[in-house]
């Protein structure tokens, strides 16, 4: 494996593309470090150091800071991060098997394109929500349920906006409105001229950048430094770890796990050729519904909470309403029977609405093929609709189990609550299923160069097994410009650099914000000129 990574630097395309897409990361990681302007940040990173990485009903504020890449913890541009764009196209995707005149725009010629506009129209919209949401709960840090526990910080260290009002909302809904956007560019750009799905990647390294932090913190539960408490025996680091291992391997193996549903095409004679005879396989995936049920019911499980504490306190202050609250929070016994039962609902639920068996025995008829033993038509849709079903089931069960692992390693083992999403959960399925398509898509360029794969035998298999990859649509950039992009990369960071050292003010780096607005926009500007 490790010669297959040093011949992918041997091949002039993947090796452009691989080191564009680094360079991009930088971009990104840059983003999540410059805070927006009017915001104390020092009074965010004690709340988040004080209260939020050792309160574990904190899950929250904590998925959300995970997926910006601790982006949430800065108050930085890029706080919102990725998020709102994957909303808006999971909102269309679904409108599109609802809605007829969306669904028929979708199979027209230019459809998809019509389609991802107006995800990006969405994306504005719900930006500037969240933005205007984020504004308000910052300017009211005490009566916010998502900055709970935040007042004992601001009673030390002071207000978390020294200066609230119209002008400190316009301003954070602009950067966070620009920092989205600019994200959602930035993956397009990895999509494109990199390697990789860029939207998928960009989570990805958000989530990835926080492993730091979780070893650290791993660390010191094991040695009972920083926070105070007692060390854990050094006999629990052998289990941890092949707890660790064995649910990276779990859940490669359920994310490659597929059925393969053979299809036999008939021969057609046509003069003096013979078309067809031959077989192939349709697949259909355990785990067909991705990470998307998990996000759902943890979406949902947190509106009842919430809606119970937004009432007045001759209601919220009720002995039923805390014992509710208590039991809708992670370690709750309703918390986990919701949880698993939202599960397996979303997951038959998305797969009733992203498969269509109807559309696909047509298609399999229209082109003469056939599933042994299976009549074509009414038959065949029948026959895959039940295969899916009893596949839904086994992927919703180990959905189930990956999803509660996080809370089970918090609760029972004591493991700190950033260390513990890496141990199951959305952040291990979104790294495993992205490092797979990305290494499928390399190993691709190698052994169209003749070189060996990743593996001695067989090939990686991505979240996309069976249909062919996706090698990038555009044309990787030139020398000239890798030059120009790397100068400009490298400027950025010495730019940074100074001015973390000589000043902390967040009007420095709002300047610093300036010059990185007005660099990527003149160089946006000189590549379509080119």
């Amino acid at each position: 494996m490790l010669s297959a990574f040093a011949n992918c630097f041997k091949i002039p395309e993947l090796r452009q593309r691989i080191l564009f897409t680094l360079a991009l990361v930088v971009i990104i990681r840059i983003g999540a470090a410059i805070p927006c302007p009017g915001i104390d940040t020092n009074v965010l990173a004690q709340y988040f150091h004080y209260v939020v990485e050792r309160d574990p009903n904190n899950t929250v504020i904590g998925m959300f800071n995970l997926f910006s890449g601790g982006a949430l913890e800065n108050c930085a541009v890029f706080t919102l991060g990725i998020i709102p764009y994957i909303s808006a196209s999971i909102m269309l995707q679904l409108m599109t098997a609802v809605v007829p005149s969306l669904g028929k725009l979708a199979r027209e010629e230019g459809g998809r394109q019509k389609i991802t506009q107006y995800t990006r129209y969405a994306t504005i919209v719900i930006c500037v929500v969240q933005g205007f949401f984020y504004a308000r709960q910052f300017e009211n840090p005490e009566h916010s349920q998502l900055l709970s526990g935040i007042s004992a910080v601001t009673s030390r260290y002071g207000p978390l906006v020294p200066n609230p009002g119209a002008m400190f909302e316009f301003t954070t809904v602009i950067s966070l409105l620009t920092g989205t956007l600019l994200l959602m560019w930035l993956g397009e750009q990895i999509t494109d001229k990199g390697i990789g799905n860029g939207i998928s990647m960009v989570i990805t390294v958000n989530i990835v950048s926080r492993l730091p932090a979780a070893l650290l913190q791993g660390w010191q539960m094991l040695t009972g430094t920083g926070g105070g408490k007692e060390s854990a025996s050094p006999i629990l680091v052998v289990p941890l770890l092949l707890f660790l291992f064995g649910v990276i391997a779990g859940t490669i193996a359920i994310t490659q796990a597929m059925r393969k549903v053979t299809i036999q095409y008939a021969k057609q004679v046509r003069g003096n050729k013979v078309y067809g005879g031959q077989s192939s396989f349709l697949p259909l995936k355990v785990n067909y519904s991705g990470v998307m049920p998990i996000i759902f019911a943890q979406s949902i499980l947190i509106v009842p909470a919430f809606m119970i504490q937004i009432l007045p306190p001759s209601v919220s202050g009720a002995v039923w309403a805390r014992d509710l609250v208590s039991s809708l929070t992670a370690g709750g016994t309703l918390y986990y029977l919701f949880y698993v039962s939202m599960i397996f609902f979303f997951s038959y639920f998305w797969v009733s609405f992203m498969f269509n068996p109807i559309q696909i025995a047509e298609d399999v008829k229209r082109n003469g093929g056939f599933i042994p033993g299976v009549r074509p038509g009414a038959p065949t849709a029948d026959f895959l609709e039940y295969t899916m079903t009893r596949l839904t089931l086994a992927g919703a069960i180990f959905l189930a189990v990956l999803a509660i692992l996080p809370q089970l390693a918090q609760h029972w083992l004591g493991v700190p609550v950033l260390t513990s999403q890496f141990f199951g959960g959305t952040s291990l399925l979104i790294m495993i299923g992205v490092m797979l398509d990305t290494m499928r898509q390399m190993e691709t360029y190698l052994l169209q160069r003749h070189y060996d794969g990743f593996l001695k035998k067989g090939r990686i298999r991505g979240r996309s097994a069976g249909a062919p990859p996706v090698l990038g649509q555009g044309h990787a950039i030139s020398p000239t410009n890798y030059v120009w992009l790397y100068a400009v990369v490298a400027a950025l960071l010495v730019i940074g650099s100074v001015l973390s050292l000589t000043s902390s003010s967040t009007t420095t780096a709002w300047i610093y914000l300036l010059i990185v607005a007005v660099i990527a926009v003149a160089g946006v500007l000189v590549a379509r000129r080119k």
